[in-house]
């Protein structure tokens, strides 16, 4: 069987290292890379972010990112969004004052509410789990990850939210839609069942996909 092609995005937003070691532990050889044409060939891709939707969409301009994203997730390969790589799927954002996204999911990516507590919302937070996904095998309902985020992703769509986390209200921390998963956690930094995550991705982009 020849190697599985995983590309990690690299959109000077993401948490490239710790994105790839995960990776690595799971089994994949991620290839890091910012070049539009790694796409064409990549048997899967992760999606990592963190920082500003608004400045990270300019860079994906910068980069001829935009129209091979949307092509890769729309051939049915396996597609993984991480924190960021899940508020860029929707169609806008409000953070920098408002800015247009990729529009892979329908919806918007808003700011949580204060509310007294803090933002960002950073730290350890349970994931209420609501549908199932061969990359969420083996991942107990009401299990914690490691989250560091002020904004969330609303898909207009509610039967695409596969978890729920609470933060002074109930957000979309997991959305599925067939061969996309995207996360508002951050499965490398979230222990044993973070690291399940990309062994269940590395598997699932190991099936036959179209």
């Amino acid at each position: 069987m020849s190697m599985l092609k995983v590309i990690v995005i690299d959109y000077e937003s993401g948490n490239l290292r710790s994105v790839s070691q995960a990776l690595e532990r799971a089994g994949a050889e991620p290839e890091v890379t910012g070049d539009p044409r790694a796409l064409l060939e990549a048997d899967a891709v992760v999606f990592p972010g963190q920082g500003a939707g608004d400045a990270a969409m300019r860079v994906l301009h910068r980069r001829g990112l935009i129209e091979p994203l949307q092509e890769f997730v729309a051939s049915g390969r396996p597609f993984l969004g991480v924190c960021l790589g899940l508020q860029l799927l929707m169609d806008s954002t409000e953070e920098g004052g408002g800015a247009q996204c990729l529009g892979i999911v329908p919806g918007m990516t808003r700011k949580l509410p204060q509310g007294g507590l803090k933002l960002p919302h950073m730290g350890w937070n349970s994931v209420s789990f609501r549908k199932a996904h061969p990359v969420l095998d083996g991942i107990p309902d009401n299990a914690h990850f490691y989250f560091v985020h002020s904004y969330y992703a609303v898909p207009e769509d509610e039967g695409l939210t596969a978890g729920v986390t609470e933060y002074g209200m109930p957000f979309c921390s997991v959305l599925v839609r067939g061969n996309l998963v995207a996360t508002q956690f951050h499965p490398e930094k979230s222990s044993a069942l973070g690291l399940k995550i990309y062994e269940n991705f590395v598997r699932f982009a190991q099936c036959p996909h179209p």
